[in-house]
């Protein structure tokens, strides 16, 4: 209890500042001033409150304010407040301040922890801004900061995904003449950069390096890093020797490296060794996943064997392991390119009964195959069940192709409009089959108002429709979705 009256004031008008934080009250301004005093907390904790609150609600101009009340009372913010406070501002695109928090503790000689400077790094790299990353990371080097190998770590990682290989490993040199040893997630990061940038025999050098010039041997996440870079270039032999090398160094596979040999080896044809693989993967008791099964689908399909597709569909389904939006599309795809539609259509209802978010490319095969069948109404039909996602400019394409196709041509028009209307520019081919049937059909002058439509840009939707009906005098149906 406050026995105090002025620490009592005090008191109040910091639960109002914390209330108005988390109220996010951003148009009310908080009161910092009342009568010419201050807010002046007596204890840091009560700032760390505060300049949490308002950081989290958003309010970080008002945080602002609070940490200079808290500057002025002689008081700075502690290595996991500094912390927290580098990367909120980081994280509302406030790196000024990020900095200037960063200036004061070193310039007051304060400890800074690590943690602090890695927040920030990490925020920079994550949101992109590599070169910002790459200027803190060398003033911080130039002022001799207390650094990490995870800090270097950072920064590398982000050289490595845009493609700056060498930059990365000049920070290699970097951080051993600063007095960093590099650990495994170093090297790791050095070998992803390798194998994403198409330098996999590189990668495979370094990983030999790290078994002979280091005090740690590579890990699992290293050969399958590489395994993977060799089965993308197409050379599965190498991977396939690489991963005997993996095994017989005593380094366990994991799901992960089971599935970059099995879909390597699906994507080349070879089913015998993919299926071999999978075996192997399930003597050594490692469980297969999603991708291990829609690599096996996906295998078998393309090599026509639809039937090995769906067993190992209905085994996935045994197993409580939920297909992906991929297996979906292999499968309903694979169906419609051997006509069996009804299949690829009760494979459509069993996503939508999913928790998954379609995407029109599942449904577009199907809808084509309806349409090349010359069930237009069927095709019709899938597209009114698309609730969870919207026909794209394909789905529009096919629909208006089959209807041309079976001489319906008033009603192509109508989803011709119906698709301006949703916003998806129709392409050439879409164009020219809907005018060379409208042309076929006596319709020229119907032929020749869609050119001048698509010719002057008129706007979309609605206004066409009626642009057209006024032009030509026709009944036209106009298909609702």
């Amino acid at each position: 209890m406050l026995t105090n009256p002025s620490a009592a004031v005090q008191a109040s008008k910091v639960a109002l500042v914390h209330s108005c934080a988390h109220a996010r009250r951003r148009s009310a301004p908080i009161p910092l001033k009342e009568k010419g005093l201050i807010i002046r907390p007596e204890i840091c904790l009560t700032y760390d409150v505060l300049l949490r609150s308002l950081c989290q609600a958003g309010l970080h101009n008002s945080a602002t304010l609070i940490y200079n009340c808290m500057k002025s009372d002689g008081k700075l913010p502690e290595s996991k407040l500094l912390g927290f406070l580098v990367s909120s501002y980081a994280l509302a695109n406030r790196f000024d301040m990020s900095r200037e928090l960063l200036a004061e503790s070193h310039s007051n000689k304060a400890p800074v922890n690590a943690i602090v400077y890695n927040s920030l790094l990490n925020v920079l790299v994550n949101q992109k801004k590599l070169d910002d990353a790459v200027c803190l990371l060398m003033e911080l080097m130039r002022l001799q900061c207390h650094l990490e190998t995870f800090t270097f770590n950072i920064v590398m990682r982000g050289l490595c995904r845009a493609g700056e290989i060498n930059e990365a490993f000049k920070f290699l040199n970097d951080m051993i003449s600063y007095g960093c040893q590099p650990d495994i997630v170093t090297y790791n990061t050095l070998i992803h950069g390798l194998c994403i940038n198409n330098k996999v025999d590189k990668a495979r050098d370094l990983l030999k390096d790290v078994s002979s010039k280091t005090d740690f041997a590579p890990n699992v996440v290293g050969y399958t890093t590489i395994i993977s870079g060799y089965c993308k270039l197409g050379k599965i032999a190498e991977g396939t020797s690489l991963f005997d090398e993996m095994v017989e160094s005593g380094i366990r596979p994991n799901t992960f490296t089971y599935n970059v040999l099995i879909h390597g080896f699906a994507k080349m044809g070879d089913m015998a060794s993919a299926v071999a693989m999978h075996d192997s993967m399930l003597f050594h008791g490692c469980p297969p996943d999603v991708v291990t099964f829609t690599s096996l689908i996906d295998g078998y399909c393309r090599a026509g064997q639809v039937n090995h597709g769906l067993d190992l569909w209905h085994e996935m389904i045994a197993r409580n392991i939920s297909p992906n939006l991929y297996t979906f599309s292999v499968l309903t795809n694979a169906l419609c390119k051997s006509n069996r539609l009804q299949e690829a259509h009760d494979i459509l209802r069993l996503l939508k009964q999913s928790e998954i978010v379609p995407q029109p490319f599942i449904y577009n095969p199907v809808i084509d195959g309806y349409c090349k069948s010359g069930n237009v109404d069927e095709a019709n039909a899938i597209v009114l069940e698309m609730e969870k996602c919207k026909p794209d400019k394909l789905t529009y394409t096919i629909l208006i192709v089959g209807y041309c196709m079976k001489g319906r041509t008033r009603e192509a028009i109508g989803i011709f409009y119906k698709m301006l209307e949703a916003g998806c520019s129709p392409d050439d081919i879409t164009v020219k089959t809907l005018c060379s049937c409208l042309l076929k059909a006596g319709m020229p002058r119907e032929a020749a108002h869609i050119r001048k439509i698509l010719f002057e840009n008129q706007s979309l939707g609605l206004s066409l429709e009626r642009s057209y009906n006024e032009n030509i005098n026709a009944d036209m149906p106009i298909l609702v979705y």
